[in-house]
């Protein structure tokens, strides 16, 4: 059995940076065991698998994978489904927005197009270019915050870090927009590098707060940078033990910075991560959070994507 997909690095526009993802275009005739043995195969954080809708208000199925778990929902996967269906004209040109059946239920997809303006070929000629996607904002749910943990030190060192690593005066919390992650602001971009990736870690952290959650590492960003944070995100339990972007966990991020009083007003609406740069896979995931810090009402993470590639993989 071939199994056509596409290979895109997402949450950035130039190749080989960004998170990788496997987009299997039509994935009928797999069951649960084998999706999980190819996103195994791949070995990239996450693979996709798109099949028809199984709902009116919804446009495709789609279902994500790790290496080691299948997602309730993700952030890279479908911005980078997007570009793939978009790519292959599953979403017309122009379209504003494209609805997914995720195992968490629907989730919208917002679109921007490049406008198509004429370019001009080697002969001096111009010609139409054909409107091509340029940026997706996917829709999260709204925030759940939940416990505060307070063994600050034992976290530290699961980490590779002291105590004094971690921002001082605001919370290691658990939060969840879809999937939940304990987020831990740090220092300074400094701290953030200095972590490590350890299973071992992991252990002794899961001991110490009995919880076990992908962590999300962030530092505020100087004023006047490009970025509003500088983040890492790991997830062993997951099967993935760095990640170079994440996207369920921004939407989580950018409500903490909102819910914490860390970036204000209109602000809000322009949150920048910039994760995967200790990888070599530089991201930038863009995040847009509405409401007021005590009632957020929306959350938007959103992102380009570029293909890279394109095959089968014989089964």
């Amino acid at each position: 059995m071939a199994l056509s997909y596409l290979q895109y690095d997402v949450f950035t526009g130039e190749p080989l940076l960004g998170n990788q993802l496997a987009v299997f275009t039509d994935a009928r005739g797999l069951d649960s065991e084998m999706m999980q043995l190819v996103a195994r195969e791949m070995n990239f954080s996450e693979s996709t698998f798109i099949l028809p809708s199984e709902r009116v208000d919804t446009d495709v199925r789609m279902r994500i994978f790790t290496p080691q778990v299948e997602m309730p929902m993700a952030g890279h996967p479908t911005i980078g489904s997007t570009f793939a269906l978009a790519h292959l004209g599953v979403i017309g040109p122009g379209a504003s927005r494209f609805v997914f059946g995720l195992n968490i239920g629907p989730v919208t997809v917002d679109l921007e197009w490049s406008d198509g303006s004429p370019v001009r070929s080697a002969t001096g000629s111009n010609r139409a270019a054909a409107a091509a996607l340029r940026f997706a904002w996917m829709t999260q749910s709204n925030p759940e915050f939940g416990a505060v943990i307070d063994e600050r030190e034992a976290v530290a060192g699961a980490l590779g870090l002291t105590p004094y690593d971690l921002a001082p005066d605001l919370p290691l919390q658990r939060v969840s927009c879809g999937v939940p992650f304990l987020l831990i602001p740090l220092r300074d971009h400094q701290s953030v590098d200095r972590a490590t990736a350890d299973t071992g870690g992991f252990r002794r952290l899961r001991a110490a707060i009995g919880l076990e959650l992908p962590v999300y590492l962030f530092a505020l960003s100087p004023v006047g940078s490009p970025q509003t944070v500088y983040a890492r995100m790991f997830a062993a339990e997951l099967g993935v033990i760095e990640d170079p972007a994440t996207g369920s966990a921004a939407g989580p991020l950018g409500c903490y910075l909102v819910r914490h009083g860390l970036v204000t007003g209109a602000d809000a609406q322009r949150i920048v991560s910039l994760q995967g740069v200790a990888m070599g896979r530089a991201s930038r995931i863009h995040v847009s959070i509405g409401g007021s810090a005590d009632a957020i009402t929306q959350v938007k993470v959103g992102g380009e994507a570029v293909l890279v590639g394109r095959g089968e993989l014989l089964v």
